[in-house]
């Protein structure tokens, strides 16, 4: 067994991919907040595909922590030289292996937040990316706006603090930049968020008015604006949490110890705005798709590929699956997402520049369908609060408002309120995760068939969610219909109903 180093690299078995360039001669261009699953098996794995066609070796990513559970990563960067295994679960249940080196160094924001501020703040730095989840954008979630109240937001606004957060570090290596007389870099957001680059500028241009306050520069935030670009992305690839089991089948496999490998589905996808300040690598040239407009394609993730997520889930979940490609191998719950995004989604949306939309429809039910990802429910159910507003109500919200079909929508969100009784289909209690939990756990209870003073619109009645949904007859209608058919019939019987030939 090996353990994983660079100088153990030539030690590796061949069916090991490893890195074909000189990683000595790398020099960083881009620092990462948030080295997590997800960046590892996507936008570090893209660089490292440049880098092993001899190009851009002047773009390696510094990856930084700022939460007080990154010193874990820290670590496991640290002794591994800031290597790791990417593992492709291909749906054959074979597996590809790479050793990814695009990663030159780690940063522990906490232990050290001034070296970050000067490493944001040096030439070599063209880029700052993101992935961050959408909870560190820090936006209220009903308003939408900056969250200044919270409370390491208050910190760092303090004079002389040393930031604790991505804000407070970004924002005051700007400001030195242009002390300095440099260039701004590019600000990246690489999250699953609508519009990420403009939430990202909206956030941190937020940030920086208040800071601009407290060190007398009231022109900071919009010096940000007009100087800073924040392009827009659309990222995609089913990346679950590593596990025990993964890192001894990788063991098994590949010969190789690796504290923190990644697993991910085959499939890849990144499309991102074409607007940097400073350049970029040639991301083209690795498959990323340059464009000048993101929406088409970021609409197109979101209410087929995101919003099926949701039809899958909680229907799933009630009658007893615990992994979407159990949901999606069984055909009746395969047909109904594919109605859903051809008769639903599908008319919402502006053409594709590039794709076919029913070969992508297909795609999808194939990803969903790869046993060897085991994508939990669990995890495509936590947060629906953050999810179904962003994801499904808007294609709802258009349907009504052109006449289109509604009542699988309807349907998926009728399955949410159902899942958020607590319970599944067998009586097994249901751990709803949501920041929303107790007032959808209490609206979910009034619901059910039988309850004093109940109300079956209770769920829908919440306009902080919903908006005005519960003042539409059509919706109401479809909605109320397939709630009934959850309590009466079950989960089963009430996708079946909702197909477009119940009888087939």
């Amino acid at each position: 067994m090996v353990k994983l180093s660079q100088a153990a690299l030539s030690e590796l078995p061949p069916e090991l991919a490893t890195p074909s360039y000189d990683r000595s001669q790398l020099r960083t261009g881009i620092v990462h907040f948030g080295v997590g699953g997800f960046h590892r098996a996507h936008q570090a794995m893209y660089l490292d595909r440049l880098m092993n066609q001899g190009k851009a070796l002047d773009w390696a990513i510094c990856g930084v922590g700022v939460l007080p559970h990154d010193e874990a990563m820290a670590q496991v960067m640290k002794e591994q030289d800031c290597l790791y295994t990417l593992v492709l679960k291909n749906p054959d249940g074979s597996r590809e292996g790479r050793v990814i080196g695009s990663i030159a160094e780690y940063l522990f924001a906490p232990a050290d937040p001034e070296v970050v501020i000067e490493k944001l703040a040096s030439p070599e730095v063209r880029i700052v990316s993101l992935t961050v989840t959408e909870g560190g954008y820090n936006f209220h979630h009903v308003t939408g706006e900056f969250n200044a109240e919270n409370p390491e937001v208050q910190h760092d606004l303090q004079p002389g603090a040393a930031p604790q957060t991505s804000f407070g570090l970004v924002v005051e290596a700007l400001v030195r930049r242009r002390e300095r007389g440099m260039a701004p870099f590019t600000v990246m957001s690489c999250d699953n968020i609508q519009g990420n680059g403009d939430v990202a500028k909206k956030m941190f241009t937020a940030y920086a008015d208040l800071r601009g306050q407290v060190i007398g520069d009231p022109q900071l935030g919009d010096w940000m604006r007009a100087e800073v670009p924040f392009p827009n992305s659309m990222v995609d690839r089913i990346t679950p949490v590593t596990t025990d089991q993964d890192r001894a089948s990788i063991a098994e496999q590949f010969g190789v110890e690796d504290a923190w490998p990644v697993v991910c589905e085959p499939f890849e996808q990144w499309v991102l705005e074409d607007h940097f300040a400073l350049g970029r690598p040639s991301y083209e040239d690795a498959g990323v798709q340059v464009v000048d407009d993101v929406e088409p394609y970021e609409l197109m993730k979101l209410r087929l590929l995101n919003a099926s997520h949701q039809g899958q889930c909680y229907f799933g979940y009630l009658a007893g699956y615990r992994y979407a490609h159990e949901v999606c191998q069984d055909p009746l719950f395969a047909n109904f997402l594919l109605e859903y995004m051809e008769l639903e989604a599908t008319p919402t949306l502006e053409p594709v520049p590039g794709v076919d939309l029913p070969t992508y429809q297909r795609t999808l039910i194939e990803r969903f369908s790869n046993e060897y990802v085991r994508d939990t429910l669990a995890r495509l159910c936590a947060e629906s609060s953050d999810r179904i507003p962003k994801w499904l109500v808007p294609v709802i919200r258009i349907n009504l408002a052109t006449g289109g079909e509604i009542e699988r929508s309807a349907g998926i969100v009728a399955s949410w309120a159902r899942y958020a009784e607590g319970t599944d289909e067998a009586g097994e209690p249901i751990v709803v995760v949501d920041q929303l939990k107790d007032s959808l756990m209490a609206a979910a209870a009034r619901q059910r068939p039988g309850t004093p003073g109940g109300d079956k619109l209770a769920f829908i009645a919440n306009r902080a969610v919903f908006g005005d949904l519960i003042d539409n007859e059509r919706f109401v209608a479809a909605y109320s219909k397939a709630l009934d058919s959850l309590h009466e019939a079950g989960s089963k019987a009430t996708v079946q109903s909702l197909l477009s030939n119940p009888a087939g």
